[in-house]
């Protein structure tokens, strides 16, 4: 890991241990280099999520839990929801405590049957950014363009 990636996450970890109302204590226990790994183990992304594709509308997250959770821990059970007619997307993301757990996951389930449909599994990929981050849309009719 690089120099400056480590300094960074010890002044981050020094944050966190003296912002908090822990009391500070003279001993070694909460220095902030015994913080570092657990910063460096959750920026790494230890838990695994999985997108689960082919879902039935018919199908909750606690069933989308329960079927998941005979392949190890799922830490979290999430199914996407359309906000406007308030059903299911047909998708969702399960989060496994370990990435062991994820392989194993997607090697049993991936094609498999959930509720009457066959569902796909795979590793999640990172949000693009999307509308949320990017820039706006321009609205309106075109500009015209310059007469020379």
């Amino acid at each position: 890991m690089k120099p400056s990636t480590m300094a960074a996450m010890r002044k981050l970890s020094n944050n966190i241990i003296f912002s908090s109302r822990l009391p500070k204590f003279s001993s070694n226990i909460l220095s902030p280099s015994s913080v570092v790994p657990p910063l460096v183990i959750f920026s790494r992304g230890i838990a695994s999520k999985l997108f689960v594709g082919g879902l039935s509308f018919y199908t909750t997250e606690q069933g989308l839990s329960e079927a998941f959770s005979q392949h190890g821990q799922v830490i979290e059970a999430k199914i996407v929801m359309d906000r406007v007619s308030d059903r299911s997307k047909g998708f969702g993301f399960v989060t496994y405590a370990s990435e062991d757990e994820a392989e194993k996951a997607i090697a049993e389930m991936d094609g498999k049957e959930l509720n009457g449909r066959v569902v796909f599994v795979d590793y999640a990929k990172p949000r693009s950014g999307g509308s949320r981050n990017s820039m706006p849309i321009a609205r309106g009719p075109p500009e015209p363009a310059p007469e020379s």
